[in-house]
């Protein structure tokens, strides 16, 4: 199943290069980091919440029945249900994934399925078959730690977890402004109509 994502990842990409749109395929053609491009996720915004070189601050509210996990990239949130209230029909499919919670004494465990194929996970080398498992654990009155465990049978031979501490900011978290005053956009959407010529 590995293979067979990176042969079909190989075949669509074959004569483009890394920093070129991916023909007929991801978001707008805006090549595999169009969401970032276009503001639809944060790279590290999740799920999974992937550290990065920055901006990888998250806020977390929690009410009787949800936690909302407010990721500083691109401001998104994820509002997660603690019901047992069914997922989405399989044909819906989200960007970030349809998350459900509950606790397991002092665990926050979230499972996550019905995501898009061009998901920000991976960068879309997935299948409509992935199942994230998040288990948020404060271990101090600073730290909490984060295990995430990936589950797609078509991509990988078997489910694999990885780990991040994620420890305490006293500072407020600011809204991100991804294009507000950037031309990178403007010039990239430029540059298309340009080489299209």
């Amino acid at each position: 199943a590995a293979e067979e994502a990176a042969a079909e990842l190989s075949r669509v990409r074959s004569g483009v290069s890394s920093h070129e749109p991916t023909p007929g395929g991801w978001v707008e053609d805006l090549g595999p980091g169009g969401l970032q491009v276009r503001c639809i996720l944060g790279f590290n915004s999740g799920p999974p919440m992937t550290p990065s070189a920055y901006n990888n601050n998250v806020q977390v509210f929690q009410t009787e029945d949800t936690v909302v996990l407010l990721a500083e990239m691109n401001h998104e949130a994820r509002v997660v249900p603690l019901t047992d209230e069914d997922y989405a029909p399989d044909a819906v499919r989200m960007w970030t994934g349809d998350s459900r919670g509950r606790w397991d004494g002092d665990t926050l465990v979230i499972e996550t399925r019905n995501f898009l194929r061009e998901t920000n996970f991976m960068q879309g080398t997935t299948s409509r078959d992935l199942v994230l498992v998040e288990r948020l654990t404060r271990v101090d009155d600073d730290t909490l730690r984060y295990d995430v465990t990936v589950n797609d049978p078509r991509v990988w031979t078997a489910p694999w977890t990885f780990s991040v501490p994620m420890r305490r900011n006293p500072q407020p978290l600011y809204e991100y402004a991804c294009h507000e005053g950037n031309y990178g956009l403007t010039n990239i959407l430029a540059g298309a109509v340009t080489d299209g010529r």
